[in-house]
């Protein structure tokens, strides 16, 4: 391994922090606005389609926690790689850096393969375990839609999986133009596919994969020929199972978050199928698939407020893990102040949004077109699911710094918390006495009880970083 320059990063321990955030952030929260736009611009072109409308729009909210989960697994690696590597460069180590991309880049490559291989045997399976045979018309679109996007899932794996990388060796903005021109081709063929060609679901998904495709292309070029911190070859490339074991484990709350919320998704999406059967209007068939699209809808909604909230926490990994190694403990302490202040804003302006503007949000995914239930039922769960969501912006900005830290188990331990005891119990047991409504009041409920547990761990933190200070 040739070294190229032992502190290149150095800067991360001496700039501002809030200086640091910024050039890391902004970054990092566009490239998950865009990915996170994959799913959502193909349910706005879907659902404004008058052959696909609201069925559409619930088949593509089935598929969602699928893709969560390859999310999942992409993230177990991504996360750890990137915590991992910061802290190694934090502590002069350029050489464990570079083995530990290496041996990240072949895992992602395998895992991406292996999750698309038994997602395509298993589809139809999965498709109605999370909800999908509300009615006919819906599961046929489901698995169509489904059927099409397997073919990205590894191209999806390694290119997310290699953005935090990328990121920790200081080229975000790198990261955040391969997403933004993978996106735009999604964006562009959506239409083009939908409309003019009328594939229907198909045509969606193949858009999507075209634009994971081009950005898994532009991050195997940047690993291959561009890292600034060490130099890759390809002898970094084997399973350094040594290396595997230190820095999954700094992914693995990333990663139960993320199935711990395919579980909570998979539970909402059950109840609803149940519950929404009971009710006098969603229980006839002409109506029945209206509680699965509009419970897609907020969760996009909540999905883009999200993405802002990892992004900005995300952004503190590279600048957290740099400063763990080389023992700055009080700039850990006042970057995570200044986390917690800004996620709060963030959570008060989503907080205004979806109780003043929830029709208007709706519009975008082709309410206009549907009946008037779809328009109240719209409005009743934008108010009631996320009315917390200013606690649910800084419980997940606390899980991500934790992990960045390096506790992974304390992060992991909140995330479970947070989405399967709280936010799957809840789920299941609020709509029995509470019917459908129970469905939208577990969210807020959910945050509400993982916020005290949370407050009891951040006081911890800062007592720890005060007295090491």
């Amino acid at each position: 391994m040739k070294v190229i320059m032992l502190d290149t990063n150095i800067f991360l321990e001496r700039e501002p922090v809030s200086k640091l955030m910024l050039r890391y952030s902004v970054p990092l929260i566009v490239s998950l606005l865009v990915a996170a736009l994959y799913n959502i611009v193909d349910q706005i072109f879907i659902a404004n389609a008058d052959y696909l409308g609201s069925n559409g729009n619930a088949a593509n909210n089935v598929v969602f926690p699928l893709t969560v989960i390859a999310l999942a697994f992409t993230l177990l690696i991504g996360d750890g790689v990137c915590a991992f590597v910061s802290m190694s460069l934090g502590a002069r180590n350029p050489k464990q850096a570079g083995n530990s991309v290496g041996s990240a880049a072949l895992l992602s490559s395998t895992a991406g393969v292996i999750i698309a291989l038994v997602y395509w045997v298993l589809r139809e399976e999965l498709v109605a375990l999370f909800g999908g045979r509300v009615n006919d018309e819906t599961f046929k679109l489901a698995v169509e839609y489904f059927s099409w996007i397997i073919p990205g899932i590894p191209f999806y794996v390694f290119g997310q999986a290699m953005n935090p990388v990328i990121s920790a060796d200081g080229s975000p903005n790198y990261v955040m133009f391969s997403t933004l021109m993978g996106a735009g081709i999604n964006i562009v063929l959506d239409p083009v596919f939908i409309f003019c060609f009328h594939w229907g679901m198909t045509g969606a998904a193949v858009a999507t994969i075209t634009g994971q495709i081009f950005t898994a292309l532009m991050s195997l070029r940047y690993i291959a020929c561009k890292m600034k911190a060490v130099e890759f070859s390809r002898s970094n490339l084997h399973f350094n199972l040594s290396l595997m074991k230190r820095y999954l484990p700094l992914g693995m709350c990333s990663f139960l978050s993320q199935i711990a919320l395919v579980i909570s998704v998979a539970s909402v999406n059950m109840m609803i199928k149940k519950y929404g059967a009971t009710d006098s209007v969603f229980s006839q068939p002409e109506y029945s698939q209206i509680p699965m699209a509009v419970i897609g809808i907020v969760m996009k909604f909540f999905q883009i407020v999200i993405s802002i909230v990892v992004g900005l926490s995300a952004s503190c990994t590279p600048i957290v893990g740099y400063n763990v190694g080389a023992e700055r403990p009080d700039r850990v302490k006042s970057l995570f102040s200044l986390l917690l202040t800004c996620e709060t804003v963030i959570g008060v302006i989503a907080f205004v949004i979806v109780e003043v503007f929830p029709a208007e949000i709706a519009s975008l995914f082709g309410a206009s077109g549907e009946s008037v239930y779809y328009a109240e039922f719209t409005v009743r769960c934008f108010r009631t699911y996320l009315c917390l969501i200013v606690l649910a912006c800084i419980n997940k900005a606390a899980f991500i710094f934790i992990q960045a830290m390096g506790r992974p188990y304390i992060s992991a331990g909140l995330s479970i918390i947070r989405e399967v005891i709280f936010g799957a119990g809840l789920t299941i047991i609020m709509p029995m006495f509470m019917g459908l409504d129970g469905v939208l009041w577990s969210m807020p409920a959910s945050d509400a009880l993982t916020f005290v547990v949370s407050v009891i761990v951040i006081v911890m933190i800062y007592r720890e970083l005060s007295s090491k200070g």
